[in-house]
């Protein structure tokens, strides 16, 4: 009898706010990893913990990161506590940009949800453009 392999979920989240290419080389490279890719895009509320405010509105970039082929579903996150995302999700992997590694908050994710059995992938971060990079040229364009 052929044994069936598990279908590995992959997590990854972001604000998506002025979706560019590293966005979407970061989701690209997530799909390649897992069989179902669900994406958590931040609230507007919780994106105000940076003293941010979002150029294109949640439902807005939750429509974005819908269409793209790489995404399978699509959640909203409100918080953010990777444990509790766990605990709704039931995700295999986890994929962060490399800017977390090795900060004091992704090590205690690492602890925490290796005792799930959740391996945590860092991606290179997409050199030469950011949100806050376009948001930034932005400001200087229209003054």
């Amino acid at each position: 009898m052929k044994k069936t392999r598990k279908k590995l979920i992959g997590y990854t989240t972001g604000v998506f706010d002025l979706f560019h290419i590293g966005h979407l080389n970061i989701l690209s490279k997530a799909k390649s990893l897992c069989d179902k890719l669900i994406v958590g895009v931040t609230v507007d509320k919780l994106v105000k913990y940076k003293f941010k405010k979002t150029v294109i509105p949640f439902k807005e970039r939750c429509k974005i990161i819908e269409s793209i082929k790489y995404v399978d579903c699509v959640v909203p996150q409100v918080s953010h506590n990777k444990l509790e995302a766990y605990k709704r999700y039931k995700f295999d992997i986890m994929f962060v940009g490399d800017d977390w590694y090795k900060s004091k908050n992704w090590d205690n994710y690492e602890i925490k949800l290796k005792k799930v059995g959740v391996k945590i992938i860092y991606f290179p971060y997409t050199k030469g453009t950011s949100s806050t990079l376009i948001n930034k040229t932005l400001i200087k364009l229209r003054k």
